[in-house]
Order: structure tokens, then sequence, then C-alpha cells
């Protein structure tokens, strides 16, 4: 199982050298790879009675494939994994080309995650239609990997069209890896049918265990991962094939409290996990570095490989 880091969008702060100081700190811990979250926009809730964003425009974000393309020089090794990028308010061709070069500079290390959002605010100030966003991501993906693949794409959709054009540079990886964020039963179907692999949330694991009911809705995380791999199966697709990546909270947790969890996710199959360290107070790269420090050593205790 592959462990990386959260990139901690919000609290890193602005400075490019604790940027890139940080990537390498990573690097040299052994984790496998850096997952960035991506907002393009964010909204002032006080304008807007009701609405309770995740982000506001006090959260500062770094643009994704940017951050990527700068770490791609700073780092040797590690992974660059979007976790997850808003696809559907982006323009796809330019979504395949920007991530083309991420994987050209990095020499193949790019996992594209990619999900819907949340926010349709991004999506008004981009130009594009919040309430149809389920509807294009299947085809985008589509798009994304004809682009990728051939030097000259020929691709008609309902939304996305070429016809005997492409990108130069092509990426190293033929297509890039292209995973899903998500949990409603759209994406789980989506998950088995399209993706490479899935970020799932299943908050308590390592308290209830995978096989017991999560709270925010009547279903076990193992028997949603059970119906992924169906959906798999009846696309005449390898279940096995499809990654999964969990993520464990570091901060006010005991070490038993991570390992737990950490289990819990290797019984469902997870090939990938991510450790967080965001939204507890930490300001600054220093300041995230020391928890995943202490976790870095706290698996070699254990015997145990962050690879």
């Amino acid at each position: 199982m592959q462990i990386g880091v959260v990139f901690p969008q919000s609290e890193i702060g602005n400075d490019p050298g604790a940027i890139r100081d940080y990537a390498q700190a990573v690097e040299g811990l052994g984790y496998t790879h850096v997952a960035a979250f991506d907002h393009v926009i964010g909204a002032d809730p006080a304008s807007r009675p009701g609405w309770k964003p995740l982000y506001t425009h006090e959260n500062a974000f770094h643009e994704v494939f940017v951050l990527f393309g700068f770490l791609a020089g700073c780092t040797a090794r590690v992974g660059l994994v979007t976790s997850i990028l808003i696809l559907p308010q982006r323009q796809a061709a330019l979504v395949a080309k920007q991530a083309a070069e991420v994987d050209v500079l990095s020499g193949g290390r790019l996992r594209l995650g990619v999900a819907n959002g949340w926010n349709p605010v991004e999506y008004e100030a981009l130009g594009e239609d919040f309430r149809t966003r389920g509807r294009r991501i299947e085809e985008q993906i589509a798009f994304l990997r004809a682009l990728w693949c051939d030097p000259l794409a020929s691709f008609d959709g309902e939304r996305y069209a070429i016809h005997d054009a492409g990108l130069n540079p092509l990426p190293v990886q033929r297509p890039i890896p292209v995973w899903l964020g998500g949990m409603a039963d759209a994406v789980v179907s989506r998950v088995g049918r399209v993706a490479d692999g899935w970020f799932p949330r299943f908050p308590g694991l390592g308290k209830r265990g995978p096989t017991e009911i999560m709270p925010t809705r009547p279903e076990a995380p193992a028997a949603i991962i059970a119906r992924m791999r169906e959906h798999a199966a009846a696309a005449g697709r390898d279940p096995a094939s499809i990654g999964i990546e969990g993520r464990v909270r570091l901060c006010g947790r005991t070490e038993e409290e991570w390992f737990a969890e950490l289990e819990d996710w290797r019984a469902l199959g997870a090939t990938h996990m991510q450790v967080y360290t965001m939204e507890h107070g930490l300001n600054g790269a220093d300041a995230h570095l020391e928890p995943l420090c202490r976790f870095a050593g706290a698996m070699k205790a254990r015997g145990l490989d962050l690879s």
C-alpha cells in the first residue's frame, strides 16, 4: 500500500521556498505521493445566506497544475496527485494539455483525480453549468484519454469533439491514470465502469470497522466497495485493477487510532493512502511536517514501509 500526504493547501502559505522544502522533505521521508485539493474561486458566505461552504475566499489555494509543474522540478520521485480536480468546471482540452505537460515535466508521475465538485460559484465564474456536471464528466474522461494516447485524435461526443488534431508533447503515461472522487451512487457505478481508481470517504473507520453501517448513510464501507466491484465486473473489467485510496487524519489522534484506521482500509483493499494534517491550526510547512515525521517514524518502528 502506497502512502502519500495531503498538501496543506490553505495552511502552507505562499513562500515558494517553503513549498519546495515541504515537498522535498515529504519525498525524503519516503512518502510516495503528494495529493492536492483544487479550488479556483472562493466566495464570501456572508453574502449568501444559508450557504455553508467547506472553503471561502479567505482560504488560499495554489492552482494545482502550476503547483505540480513547480514540484516536478523540485522533486525526483514523489508522485503528484490531484485529489481532486473539479473537471466539469474546466475546459477539457485545456485540462488534457496541462495534465500532459505536468506528466512530461515530472517524468510520468501524475495521477489525475477528478470529480464534480460542490461549489456553484466556481462554475458560474468559469462559465460552466453546475447542473449538468454529472452528465458531462464521463464524456470528458473519454475525451482526455483520446487526446493523451495518439498524436492525432478524433472524438465525436455530445459536447466535446476533435478531428485529426492532438497534443504535443504527449504525456509519458498513455493514458494518464484517471481516478474519481465522490460517494454518490452514480459515482460508485462510474468508478466501476470507467475509472482507474477511486477516493472514497468513510468517516469513522478505525472505530466502527469496514463492515459496520456508517452514520452518514445506511450502508457499510465493505458493501459499497463490493458494489463498485460488481459494476466493474458487469462492464467486463477486472475489479482488482481499480485502485482505492483512503485517508487517515493524523492530528488530535493517537498512534493506535492511526493504525486501527489504516488496518480497516487495508481490509477494504486499499492500494493507496493519504495522511492528512490540515484543519488543526497548523500554519506553515514546518508545522505540517512534524506529524508527518511522527507518522513515518511510527511506521518504521512497526516494521512497515510507506511504499
